[in-house]
């Protein structure tokens, strides 16, 4: 299958459902709608969303829709075994067996309802994980055309290399913000820029306009008032385009429901910063001009 190619700004669903603002099917369908409107096209899952909910209800409110599946990405990740009332589970724990991962799969696309996942990512690193098995399930899954690429999530530099000396990794889905920037020092965005795999960042405005603010948010979100007359842009859309500006070409992962919030993040995909104003919000993250 052809590998597919993301939209810049990826919709990220885990609080479309019971974990969050438990849109009924009509509420998703027009969200998913004005996101495809506003170039939005990706559409991040896991199994686990609304304790294995989330993606069935996607998936009715995707049906009464019009947008062609050709046209949209569909992403789910696996591997975390929550204690659910839908799992027997009697402690959370990780499966990143050949079973798990193909029978979960093939469950994504049932309550998704597609023939295929345009991406499947293993969602935890588990220590008991073993690179062939995880192979032979991803083989299994791309010979018979349900998914079209591959990737992890949360995987640490020397994890990656572990599974991809068996089987190609084509994402690497990581936490990445100005406030937890661990990825720029710690190899991994080195590695996916060196290897072209794709980086997707997950909360990606790491929460730093909620209501408790450390130190660390102040002096961020200090700078960014600053910032935000010259590029005549938004605070929130100044931290997209810090994540944007990063030459491995990171993919946000937003998590907004609120659609004004939608077209103000792919607005920021134009906003080109400076070096200099990049270094700004590095330095007022870590309190300290780097070295």
């Amino acid at each position: 299958m052809k590998k597919p190619k993301f939209s810049k700004i990826i919709a990220g669903t885990m609080s479309w459902g019971s974990w969050g603002r438990n849109f009924n099917a009509n509420e998703m369908q027009r969200l998913t709608e004005n996101c495809v409107d506003l170039g939005v096209t990706s559409f991040d899952h896991a199994d686990i969303y609304g304790g294995y909910t989330t993606e069935s209800a996607f998936g009715t409110a995707f049906s009464k829709t019009a947008i062609v599946r050709s046209k949209v990405q569909f992403i789910s990740k696996c591997g975390i075994q929550l204690v659910s009332p839908n799992r027997p589970n009697k402690i959370k724990h990780y499966d990143c067996s050949k079973a798990y991962i193909i029978a979960s799969a093939e469950s994504s696309l049932k309550h998704l309802k597609t023939d295929y996942l345009d991406a499947l990512l293993i969602h935890r690193p588990s220590p008991l994980m073993h690179p062939y098995e995880i192979v032979e399930a991803i083989q299994h899954l791309k010979k018979d055309g349900k998914i079209s690429s591959f990737g992890v999530s949360n995987f640490t530099p020397s994890q990656v290399d572990l599974i991809s000396s068996e089987v190609a990794i084509d994402i690497n889905q990581i936490e990445f913000s100005a406030v937890q920037h661990q990825a720029l020092f710690n190899g991994s965005l080195d590695q996916m820029l060196k290897n072209k795999i794709t980086p997707m960042a997950w909360a990606p405005l790491g929460a730093v306009f909620s209501s408790e603010l450390s130190a660390q948010k102040k002096r961020i979100i200090e700078q960014l008032d600053v910032l935000a007359q010259n590029y005549n842009a938004t605070p929130d859309q100044l931290v997209l385009a810090w994540i944007l500006k990063h030459p491995s070409g990171i993919h946000p992962v937003i998590g907004t429901t609120n659609l004004k919030r939608i077209e103000a993040s792919v607005a920021a995909v134009s906003i080109n910063l400076t070096s200099e104003d990049w270094f700004k919000i590095l330095e007022a993250s870590q309190g300290y001009e780097v070295p």
